[in-house]
């Protein structure tokens, strides 16, 4: 395929700045201002429904270790088993074995999926401590988690990874550090779907705060985020070599549980709030 000529052509530095000796990269920057817009829309909504301060401390540290080790593990055993059961502490540690020794890179394979999942168990685990509601819990979370999720993908369009399949679309951006091919922007597509998203549940608490708690904000987050999930895949370029040829990609087959998940809480919250 040609150049465009309309093309915009993408080719950003990874690292905006240096601190204390170690490289500062857009993406980890993102990742911290999704978090921190999380954090203050939860605080916001924990001092709304009347939560104690003490309850809602704890709940940072859980969702990020509990989002970070989930979707590192996501990665490693969803997309490259075979590499990363073999090389353990690659799986765990930000660190990767080079011809010249370990070499720190940053956890490079994050899946949103095992993200998902190690929310679940971070925010089960912090329920059993403080003793609120998991169900309250949970549709609070699902209100934020759409901006940190906006964020995270902005952050792997300026890394030029998670690419789109070329394209003649005007859409088309080249990504300088990848190849000079006109590609789907699928990065972007995602993080502009997730703003959306987040304003929608958003808009939807402010007209009917009290369905929190019913899983009704925790099912529309699931069923929305991930059906749009499944939908995008169509214009990514596959991930790893074993999804070549596959009518859906494992992205896909990923995403079909959480929507049937969120779908089923939706109707359940009907139920509970009638």
């Amino acid at each position: 395929m040609n150049t465009l000529p309309c093309s915009i052509v993408w080719d950003p530095d990874k690292s905006p700045f240096s601190l204390f000796g170690f490289e500062v990269r857009y993406y980890s920057l993102c990742w911290i201002i999704g978090f921190i817009a999380g954090y203050f829309i939860m605080a916001h909504l924990y001092r709304k429904q009347k939560i104690k301060d003490e309850l809602f401390e704890p709940l940072f540290m859980y969702c990020f270790f509990g989002i970070l080790i989930g979707a590192r593990l996501g990665h490693c055993l969803f997309y490259e088993p075979s590499y990363y059961l073999g090389h353990f502490w690659e799986m765990i540690l930000p660190i990767k074995e080079t011809a010249e020794g370990w070499k720190f890179i940053g956890y490079q394979g994050l899946a949103s999926h095992g993200g998902t999942i190690g929310l679940f168990i971070a925010l089960l685990l912090y329920c059993r401590k403080t003793k609120l509601k998991f169900a309250q819990v949970l549709d609070n979370i699902a209100i934020t988690t759409p901006i940190v999720a906006a964020s995270i993908r902005l952050g792997n369009f300026m890394n030029s990874e998670i690419l789109g399949k070329a394209t003649d679309s005007p859409l088309g951006i080249i990504f300088a550090q990848v190849d000079n091919v006109p590609r789907h922007p699928a990065q972007l597509y995602e993080a502009i779907a997730y703003l959306l998203i987040f304003t929608g549940g958003w808009l939807l608490y402010k007209k009917f705060p009290q369905k929190v708690g019913s899983l009704f904000y925790f099912g529309y987050c699931l069923a929305t985020i991930f059906t749009f999930r499944f939908f995008i895949e169509f214009v990514k370029e596959v991930q790893v070599d074993f999804e070549q040829g596959m009518a859906l990609d494992m992205g896909q087959w990923l995403s079909i549980p959480f929507i049937i998940i969120g779908i089923g809480s939706m109707l359940y919250s009907r139920k509970k709030t009638a």
